[in-house]
């Protein structure tokens, strides 16, 4: 996110846009034995495309349909900055695949003032290639958007038909400042009204008023030959998405906004007291003055309505109103619709006029951008990464730079992606995001999968017969996301949990069988579907499916279908598409059953070499540093503090908070007057403090939770990760594919991986790191996780010391989750080297670190069992406070 640090605002960026966004689904990830009900979550959502009204709109044809969603505000409100800063911690599939650049304002005004063109008639290809900017010319955000335009119209213009190509060229044939506001603003909230007045840009445009005009005014379109089609699972086309016969780029707050509800949302907190000290209400916060004052409004007969002339009131002179100016004191009260208008116009004079973005020619550059970025999600820094990562001088790996023209096969395929991702929001609004779901609600979505489920299979057999005839090096299987048959299956997925909240067990298994039986899509959920199945046909089958005609009586019936459950059970964990975190519960199960079902020991599955071992327990003691709560608390606690109301915690009483440590291993330093060396004690954090407590026992080891992991990861798999695979490769700035943080990588790539995984368990760590080092660490190439400053002789003894088994499971686990994965590592890594001429000994361990204040999280606990499922020693280490100092 950009941040302006002066008073100009021209390059603020407060908001981030997003295509179909694809909402996280903890139902999806659980892997219980039971589908619960989803905990109640309050989430708060800014994409209001998803889920539209069915009110009619009184606006001309041509001009954007109201949105569900209003802001609270304009752009420049509270509620926006913590909006971009939440959605800054989500990274499209493009962002993890590049550097992590610099990308903030002062990164990007370092680069346009250090690459001024000579030359102000360049071409873009030119400007990108010679890496020249003019200010006032051109910028980095208005070139990056071209790109991406004129990217996707020389390769897939067949995607669009003729009113949505004139719309491109009636953009190509703007004005660089017109240009530039609309990108900014398509940048910004885009739901959003945004005051003139308030716009800025004044550095870069500098005749904002035609800009503005020439983004508003009406432009006429062809005829299209396109017939919007009906698609499974949506309730209707989205309203005022689709083009007209003329359209604008933006709309004028005189002509759309004519209800009091929208109008209030665009005054800021000051202005909104101040109007409702005048209407006579009252409330607590910002959401409360609205509320109260849109309610008065209905209400209201006294302000402005009966026996009050309008000269009579103070805001004459500041007024638009429309009200009769001749009324007398018998003139009646004046209608409901009436007041609104009073209050809308006295609202519009305060904020001056206002523009917003045309909403079907924003959702058309947003298809645009999904198809340039083959990603269904994207920020303002996809938009600048790409460029930024051009210029910076480093080194990257070879690869074959590939991007497939064919990724969408028609412009219907590509609505009917857009229109599954709808009804997907729309599920997971009703299951995840309201609360706990109302039994409407289940049927609702049950209804949904209903729809979709006939369309799901046709979609499955076809990518199916792809994959079998036309598919030969993997290239099906990143693009697959991009399929409706992709969001078709995770809706099969919800509806099989629906069909188990409704007990209609022989339905669910039906549903199951055919999610396990397709192999292409979402298979890193396979093992939950494993597990679901058995613990079915264990429970309830010999109820609803038939049995052999040798099982007479219910016993006989449940032995079987248990016996039908183990299978399942031996099949999930023989899938390689079954990722290994689920093999320890469907191991549990398998054990389980055959005690159940007196299978002879000598038959029974042996998992003795994966059981879990509890994590040791290890406690240190240290010193423990505390400050005053003037300088530990935050500075809301301080100044509550002073003046007696909420005394601040200690920070031994806050969950979560960071102690401060002294730090056991003394350091030497050297004495200025003296110029003889004094050992000093030194504060550090109880990670460091424990760490040192270990190298105290002989272990050496870093403070670096995943880095390692990730590290050695990179090491073992250099060439695997930059193996030739279409489509994951579409730019030369890539430090990883595009699919190494989906489940596409592992099944792309998994004899490779396999074979990898082998070459580990048989020893050959060492020889792998120290090839890929000898290569490449004097190029210091641009890998994802590497980190080039962790020392090459501590790599090699750690690739001695960690039992091969062990390490390749650990591996294993990251090549099938990496993105998932990535954290959770326990805190210390810690070893013991190995003895030179000695072929085995060595020692490695992971340390969790838990201070009074920790606890352990899901993805912590998960690591720890695969790492002890793995033979490795993991220690849950303790800080234990010997003593506290306080200190100013």
């Amino acid at each position: 996110m950009l941040q302006a640090r002066s008073p100009s605002k021209h390059n603020v960026m407060l908001g981030q846009t997003t295509i179909v966004p694809h909402a996280k689904s903890t139902r999806f990830d659980d892997d219980g034995d039971e589908f619960t009900t989803p905990p109640a979550k309050r989430v708060k959502r800014h994409i209001a495309d998803h889920v539209h009204s069915n009110a009619n709109s009184k606006s001309s044809p041509r001009k954007a349909a109201k949105r569900d969603e209003i802001p609270d505000s304009d752009a420049d409100s509270e509620d926006e900055l913590l909006e971009a800063e939440h959605q800054q911690a989500r990274r499209t599939d493009l962002e993890t695949a590049l550097p992590p650049i610099q990308t903030d304002r002062e990164a990007i005004e370092a680069y346009e003032a250090t690459r001024a063109a000579e030359q102000e008639e360049l071409g873009l290809r030119e400007r990108l290639d010679g890496q020249k900017w003019v200010r006032g010319k051109s910028s980095i955000y208005v070139d990056a958007f071209n790109l991406a335009l004129e990217t996707v119209l020389d390769q897939e213009s067949h995607l669009f038909d003729e009113a949505e190509r004139a719309v491109f060229k009636y953009y190509q044939e703007l004005s660089y400042e017109s240009q530039y506001l609309y990108v900014r603003l398509f940048l910004r909230k885009t739901s959003s009204w945004h005051r003139i007045n308030k716009l800025g840009y004044h550095s870069d445009i500098a005749n904002l008023p035609e800009a503005i005009a020439d983004l508003q005014s009406v432009r006429e379109l062809p005829a299209s030959s396109s017939v919007a089609d009906d698609h499974p699972g949506e309730l209707e086309h989205p309203e005022g998405t689709a083009l007209d016969t003329a359209f604008t780029f933006a709309d004028k707050s005189e002509e759309c906004i004519a209800e009091l509800e929208e109008a209030s949302s665009l005054l800021l907190l000051d202005e909104l007291k101040a109007l409702a000290k005048d209407a006579k209400v009252q409330g607590k916060n910002k959401k409360e003055l609205l509320r109260a004052f849109r309610r008065s409004s209905g209400k209201q007969t006294g302000l402005g309505w009966a026996g009050l002339k309008r000269s009579d009131t103070e805001e004459t002179n500041v007024s638009v109103g429309t009200a009769d100016e001749e009324g007398g004191r018998d003139t009646p009260p004046i209608k409901a619709e009436n007041r609104d208008a009073y209050w809308v116009a006295k609202i519009m004079a305060e904020t001056g006029p206002c523009i917003r973005l045309s909403l079907p020619a924003i959702k058309l550059f947003e298809r645009v951008h999904l198809v340039f970025y083959r990603s269904t999600e994207w920020t303002e820094k996809s938009l600048t990464t790409i460029i930024l990562a051009r210029i910076a001088r480093w080194n990257f790996p070879e690869y074959i730079v590939s991007r497939s023209a064919n990724i969408f096969a028609s412009r219907g395929l590509l609505l009917e992606f857009e229109a599954s991702m709808r009804t997907q929001f729309r599920i997971d609004s009703m299951l995840e995001f309201n609360g706990t779901p109302s039994k409407g609600d289940l049927q609702l979505v049950l209804d949904i999968f209903q729809e979709v489920y006939p369309r799901w299979r046709a979609l499955l057999a076809e990518e199916q017969k792809k994959e079998d005839s036309i598919y030969s090096t993997g290239e099906g299987a990143y693009l697959r996301r991009l399929s409706p048959a992709w969001v078709y299956t995770r809706i099969v997925h919800k509806g099989a949990y629906i069909l188990g909240k409704f007990k209609d067990h022989k339905r669910e298994h039906e549903v199951l069988s055919e999610l396990i039986e397709q192999q292409l899509f979402h298979t890193s959920r396979r093992g939950d579907w494993y597990q679901r199945k058995a613990l079915l046909e264990e429970h309830y089958m010999h109820i609803h499916l038939p049995s052999p005609p040798e099982c007479k009586d219910e016993e006989a019936r449940k032995k079987h279908w248990k016996r039908v459950a183990l299978q399942t059970c031996e099949q999930g964990l023989q899938d390689q598409l079954t990722h290994l975190i689920f093999h320890h519960d469907l191991q549990k199960r398998t054990l389980k059953l055959e005690k159940q079902l007196k299978v002879p020991k000598r038959q029974q599955h042996e998992f003795s070499h994966v059981l879990l071992t509890k994590p040791a327990e290890r406690t240190f003691e240290g010193v423990r540093i505390e400050r005053p709560p003037s300088l530990n608390g935050s500075r809301r606690n301080s100044e509550q503090n002073t003046n007696g109301t909420t005394p601040s915690k200690p920070p031994s009483d806050r969950r979560g908070a960071k102690t401060i440590w002294l730090d056991p291993a003394l350091h030497t330093t050297v004495n200025q007057e003296t110029g003889e060396e004094e050992k000093v004690e030194g504060e550090c954090s109880v990670e460091d403090m424990c760490l040192s407590s270990y190298r105290a026992l002989g272990y050496k080891g870093y403070h670096s939770e995943g880095g390692i992991v990730r590290t050695l990861f990179a090491y073992l798999f250099y060439d695997i990760l930059f193996l030739y695979i279409p489509n994951v490769f579409q730019t030369e700035f890539q430090t990883c594919p595009l699919d190494l943080h989906t489940d596409g990588f592992y099944a792309t790539r998994m004899s490779e991986v396999n074979a990898r995984l082998n070459d580990i368990s048989n020893g050959d760590a060492a020889k792998l790191i120290r090839g890929v080092w000898e290569a490449h660490h004097e190029r210091k190439t641009c890998v994802v996780g590497l980190d080039w400053t962790f020392d090459i002789e501590d790599l090699l003894e750690i690739a001695g010391a960690f039992p091969p088994p062990a390490l390749s499971t650990v591996m294993k686990v990251m090549a099938q989750e990496y993105g998932q994965r990535g954290g959770g590592v326990p805190d210390l890594f810690l070893w013991k080297a190995r003895d030179e001429g000695v072929e085995e000994g060595g020692e490695i361990m992971f340390a969790e670190v838990k201070s009074e204040n920790d606890r352990l999280s899901d993805t912590q606990r998960m690591w720890i069992d695969v790492l002890s499922g793995a033979g490795v020693r993991v220690e849950l280490c303790h800080a234990a406070a010997k003593e506290v100092r306080t200190q100013a």
